[in-house]
């Protein structure tokens, strides 16, 4: 097929997947946000390819980058998140995160009263709140979290000046998640051990095969078994599910400031067919919905 209509036949070769390295959660019982203090914030800088264990909490978490990519992974799906993005984590989610690049990692847990959910939403909101969420980082949102004090409990307590400016901080972050719009970054996965298998080699190489057949062949069931269990388990086809593992690629690359021609050709692409691609899954033209990312 010509690449000026479709991504290109003749894929790059597959690139070898790297190790991760694993850390263990990350002392929350010293972070316990409360009534009296709503946000607690954390920093922690870590390596690429370092993921934070699967764990959940009793409260609602941010997880927000200020630098690199993360990229968080639950039981029905991954999400990925540039410095311009954060992930919002509701509460009792099981939930990994993954450095894609060096990160500078802020986490923010919200605390949460008994059967509410979301950043001191209304209960009529509160629905889109209670599954996890890309949302759009705005530059004073970016700030807040850089001034969030990141004590632990055991460390040296707060002045009253500073529990002052922590409330008025708190206030400002609650009011800025409130207005953050939520942007489609997320890709679902299945739990058939097939699909899994095969959605996991996507996620981690997605050029490597262009058609269903050929990535079917490593499953060990027929393309129109793979096929029937895309629509049954993901409400997709193939090539929807597979377009959303690329535009959150596209992502990734561009928020390490990669030129659009070179991420249209990493990911098999003509820049005309990137393009129509995007505009297409987005509505957007690339340079608008990846500029954000940059």
């Amino acid at each position: 097929m010509p690449k000026s209509a479709t991504p290109a036949d003749t894929a790059p070769p597959p690139r070898p997947q790297r190790a991760l390295s694993y850390v263990k959660l990350l002392t929350p019982h010293l972070f316990v946000p409360t009534a009296e203090r709503p946000v607690r914030a954390k920093v922690r800088l870590l390596a690429a390819d370092t993921q934070v264990m699967p764990h959940s909490h009793p409260w609602a978490q941010v997880a927000i980058s200020t630098t690199g990519v993360i990229r968080l992974t639950v039981d029905r799906g991954t999400y990925i998140a540039p410095p311009s993005r954060a992930l919002w984590i509701p509460p009792g989610v099981e939930h990994a995160v993954t450095m894609v690049e060096d990160a500078d990692l802020r986490t923010l847990y919200f605390y949460q009263p008994r059967g509410r959910c979301g950043p001191g939403v209304p209960r009529h909101e509160e629905a889109a709140w209670r599954q996890c969420r890309v949302l759009e980082v705005s530059d004073l949102l970016r700030a807040l979290v850089r001034e969030l004090p990141s004590t632990p409990d055991d460390g040296p307590t707060l002045t009253p000046d500073e529990r002052t400016r922590e409330r008025h901080l708190n206030a400002l972050v609650l009011g800025e998640l409130r207005r953050a719009a939520a942007v489609k970054l997320g890709v679902d996965l299945p739990h058939d051990k097939r699909l899994r298998h095969l959605c996991e080699a996507v996620l981690a190489d997605p050029t490597r095969h262009e058609t269903l057949s050929a990535w079917a062949q490593d499953t060990g069931a027929s393309p129109r078994t793979v096929a029937r269990l895309f629509r049954t388990e993901l409400a997709s086809t193939f090539t929807q599910w597979r377009q959303q593992v690329i535009l959150a690629k596209a992502v990734s690359l561009a928020a390490g400031r990669m030129p659009m021609g070179q991420i249209a050709a990493e990911l098999g692409y003509s820049p005309s067919a990137f393009s129509a691609m995007v505009r297409k899954s987005v509505g957007q033209p690339p340079g608008r919905f990846l500029g954000a990312a940059r």
